[in-house]
């Protein structure tokens, strides 16, 4: 057991962040407060699992926050107008838009990753305030069924919890059997080397994405689900977390090198110490610097240990 946790920093952070937040609160073992956790991470860890696929090639999304608010007031006013069904559906659509337009950029125009993405979250973020006119919107009647992302629970886990497993699963197998996980990791290990072997690195790179925005698609919906409004002012700062989870995680900025098993329990890392934060009554803007301060440290320690 000492030989598995020694190799694996995230798994050891994670059970000594675990087990400190437990001895902290009472509540936080509690049956309520761990479904909550799982019901908040659950968004954020649908944008990371995108996020480790795009780093993994050796890109950057800064667009998906922004892709949160956007496809937040999409589906909210779309629900006013279609049925939950259709609404979600081109909500998705949309979200897989938005980041496909970021791969074509990238893949075939050879636009920097962070310059591209910088764009996007921008429109995005713009076409979020214009449509919503800065207000938040309230999903309507015809969509109300979205709540049931927030709040229902199958066997006492929360049904966004499933749909974030479900997506864990798809990731693993991706990356583990099939020709396009193998593919994303050889890009970020050796571009040059895939492409003179006759692979299309700029399709690979397109999907990756386009994926990305899907998922945070996906987790725009999970948000709004819980919460019942769409507003162009969520998602601030959500690009900041995947990225942090996922290097929580181990995964090598520079591409080629990760675990979707860590990165995941990278969003549990942030999401554990955000929960117990909340639990002690630490004041927002003092949760920002502890938590800075924990990914420092976090970082520091798993590279230290390579």
């Amino acid at each position: 057991m000492k030989a598995i946790l020694l190799k694996n920093n995230t798994l050891l952070i994670f059970l000594l962040l675990f087990i400190g937040s437990a001895l902290l609160s009472d509540s936080f073992l509690s049956g309520n407060n761990l479904a909550n956790l799982l019901r908040q991470t659950a968004p954020i860890g649908l944008i990371s699992l995108g996020m480790f696929l795009v780093i993994l090639t050796g890109g950057i999304d800064l667009s998906v926050g922004s892709i949160v608010a956007c496809i937040g007031v999409t589906f909210a006013l779309l629900s006013y107008e279609l049925y939950y069904s259709a609404g979600l559906l081109l909500s998705l659509a949309i979200g897989l838009g938005i980041g496909a337009i970021s791969g074509y950029l990238i893949a075939y125009q050879r636009v920097a990753p962070f310059i591209a993405t910088l764009a996007m979250m921008t429109i995005a973020r713009g076409a979020a305030f214009l449509f919503s006119k800065g207000a938040p919107i309230t999903v309507g009647e015809h969509s109300a069924a979205i709540l049931a992302l927030g709040s229902a629970t199958i066997l006492g886990i929360p049904v966004s919890a499933i749909i974030l497993f479900v997506v864990f699963a798809l990731v693993f197998i991706l990356l583990k059997y099939h020709i396009l996980g193998r593919h994303i990791i050889a890009i970020g290990s050796n571009e040059e080397a895939v492409h003179l072997s006759g692979i299309s690195v700029e399709r690979t790179k397109f999907m990756v994405y386009a994926i990305s925005g899907f998922l945070a698609a996906l987790a725009a919906l999970l948000m709004v689900g819980r919460t019942g409004v769409g507003t162009a002012n969520i998602g601030v700062g959500l690009e900041l977390d995947a990225i942090a989870a996922v290097v929580i995680g181990g995964a090598s900025l520079s591409g080629g090198r990760g675990s979707v098993f860590h990165t995941l329990l990278g969003v549990l890392i942030l999401g554990m110490i955000g929960n117990i934060m909340n639990l002690l009554d630490v004041t927002s803007y003092l949760q920002q610097l502890i938590k800075g301060i924990i990914i420092i440290l976090a970082v520091i320690f798993q590279k230290n240990q390579k």
